[in-house]
């Protein structure tokens, strides 16, 4: 029988796959997948380019391993926001806000839903992962609207994945296309002082979406 693995050797272990994980997510973001270096990313790291390879199998997989770490948080958010004692509007907005507030946080997770979509979601596809993406990111908003809608408040013909594609499409849209928009219209859309006003400004869309012809 194989003798247990040390405890402080799995820490070490599983420091070094995060450090890794880390340095890769920036290059990624930075860089794009053609872009970016093992190389590189072992000599920002505590580790060797041999070890990458060892804990992911090569490049493709660390990118894979990126994006799922990068997908899992959000999903973890999603599950983890309590809106059961919310108002089914005020739950909404709640979610919508979350979404708000993880994209402006998180812009590397922006470019690299950007830079998969440039790849048309190869490398996504074939991670194991990928059947419980989906889910955590429904079945919040499906409770919600389900809530909404017996209470006579939520119109019927929507499903979750309709507003969800609504939230992610303003709160992506912001730190993805901010310096084009900026180039274009001398507005920057991460300017501190509009935050609140944009905050609310995507709850305002996804309640008006699903109270329309109901208030």
């Amino acid at each position: 029988m194989a003798e247990p693995v040390p405890v402080e050797r799995q820490r070490d272990a599983e420091r070094t796959r995060a450090e890794i994980l880390d340095v890769a997510t920036r290059e990624f973001a930075d860089r794009g997948y053609a872009g970016a270096r093992v190389d590189e990313i072992a000599a920002k790291t505590r580790t060797t380019k041999r070890m990458i390879y060892y804990y992911f199998g090569g490049k493709e997989g660390l990118f894979v391993a990126v994006l799922e770490r990068a997908y899992t948080g959000i999903r973890a958010l999603e599950s983890a926001v309590d809106v059961e004692h919310l108002h089914p509007v005020e739950a909404l907005r709640r979610l919508a806000e979350l979404t708000f507030d993880h994209h402006e946080s998180h812009p590397d997770f922006v470019r690299l839903v950007a830079i998969e979509n440039i790849h048309r979601a190869e490398h996504l596809s074939r991670s194991a992962v990928l059947p419980g993406l989906a889910e955590p990111a429904t079945s919040v908003l499906t409770r919600i609207m389900d809530r909404g809608r017996a209470a006579g408040i939520f119109r019927g013909d929507l499903d979750a994945l309709d507003v969800h594609m609504v939230i992610s499409a303003f709160c992506i849209f912001r730190t993805a296309n901010r310096y084009t928009f900026r180039a274009i219209f001398g507005r920057d859309l991460l300017d501190p002082h509009t935050r609140e006003h944009q905050r609310r400004l995507v709850g305002d869309l996804v309640v008006d979406l699903l109270t329309a012809g109901r208030r």
